[in-house]
């Protein structure tokens, strides 16, 4: 395992801190018509970008075990899933982790910064997507779909997911370019 620097530990701080402000804000939750939309994997993502996967995954540990905190103490219809670790953090763990080793490969390519920065983005947010989802099936098929007779509990998690990942994706990608591109020039201008 790769030695945390200072710097690196203050990134996961900052943007761990990051993390719990937008949750406990309407800014990690933006409602667009009928869906709300996240932005809690956002720092993750930068994190794994601009520090490593290391240092995105201790941020998204932070962005799991806040979720897991929120779900506990603020339950919601879905929220029993959230309370299982490998459904609230797993999943976020991995977004810092793959995010932060696709874009060393994407940076050793020919591909221009933008691109495998928007790539990171979306491949972030749909890693949170999937991962949450698919894990909540494998241990929670039986009790979703008891939450509405006839409804399976496929059809209520691809529900879920075709409403809001679209969305997820696209705001992801863009802000995650953003200001990536922002923070990498101002590296670069030092």
């Amino acid at each position: 395992m790769k030695k945390l620097t200072t710097q690196k530990m203050s990134i996961i701080g900052l943007l761990s801190g990051l993390t719990i402000l937008l949750g406990l804000t309407p800014l990690g939750y933006i409602p667009l018509g009928i869906v709300k939309v996240t932005t809690l994997p956002i720092p993750t993502i930068i994190g794994a970008i601009i520090g490593g996967p290391l240092v995105g995954g201790f941020v998204g540990l932070v962005f799991g075990l806040f979720s897991l905190f929120q779900n506990l103490t603020a339950p919601t219809l879905l929220s029993f899933m959230f309370h299982n670790p490998l459904v609230s953090v797993l999943p976020r763990i991995l977004i810092g982790i793959v995010s932060g080793y696709l874009y060393k490969f994407l940076k050793d390519t020919k591909i221009k910064n933008l691109i495998s920065l928007s790539i990171c983005g979306a491949v972030g947010a749909i890693v949170n997507t999937v991962g949450v989802l698919g894990i909540a099936y494998i241990f929670f098929a039986d009790k979703i779909s008891n939450l509405k007779e006839g409804v399976s509990a496929a059809t209520v998690l691809i529900g879920i997911a075709a409403t809001n990942a679209p969305f997820e994706i696209i705001v992801t990608t863009i802000l995650v370019s953003i200001i990536c591109l922002a923070i990498i020039k101002s590296k670069k201008s030092r």
